[in-house]
């Protein structure tokens, strides 16, 4: 299966689906051994896949626990620059489906599953949403997000490019 992602010159554009997980007032994030940041459980749609489908299938894929949607929450637009890995020195955008999942009443996901993202073996951590304000943890609305009510899809913009158009 291919990503819908597309790379031009210095551009790089990805479509992702991305899950909110909240257990006990903690939101799930998920970090790997290359990385010095948080990001949010996720990953790339498939051409032909629907964001919900790619939803279940990351989650289960990265946690190996079938979480069940409760509503699409956000429709991101994300504009950054990368330093490192992969992405370094390109102009990045992505769109992004953030899905809030059901609660399943525990934090235990399924520990013999070893996510792998570019190579580098992911490891999870269930943060206060109190304290998301004290880690590098995208993406960075997510406390706002989760400490007001909602009652419609939120669209949020983020640009974080050094060098804003």
């Amino acid at each position: 299966m291919y990503d819908c992602c597309l790379t031009k010159e210095n551009k790089w554009f990805r479509y992702r689906a991305a899950a909110i997980i909240v257990e006990d007032d903690c939101v799930l994030f998920v970090t790997n051994e290359n990385e010095d940041y948080f990001y949010s459980v996720g990953g790339g749609v498939h051409i032909g896949e629907t964001a919900e489908q790619a939803v279940l299938r990351e989650v289960f894929e990265e946690t190996g626990v079938k979480y069940e949607i409760d509503h699409l929450a956000v429709i991101h637009e994300n504009f950054f620059d990368e330093n490192s890995g992969t992405l370094k020195g390109l102009d990045c955008h992505e769109l992004a489906f953030y899905f809030k999942m059901k609660p399943r009443g525990t934090k235990i996901l399924n520990d013999k599953t070893k996510s792998i993202t570019h190579g580098a073996v992911e490891t999870f951590k269930w943060i206060p949403i109190k304290e998301l304000d004290k880690y590098k943890a995208f993406p960075t609305f997510m406390q706002d997000y989760l400490t007001k009510e909602h009652t419609q899809i939120e669209h949020i913009i983020t640009d974080e490019r050094k060098n804003k158009l």
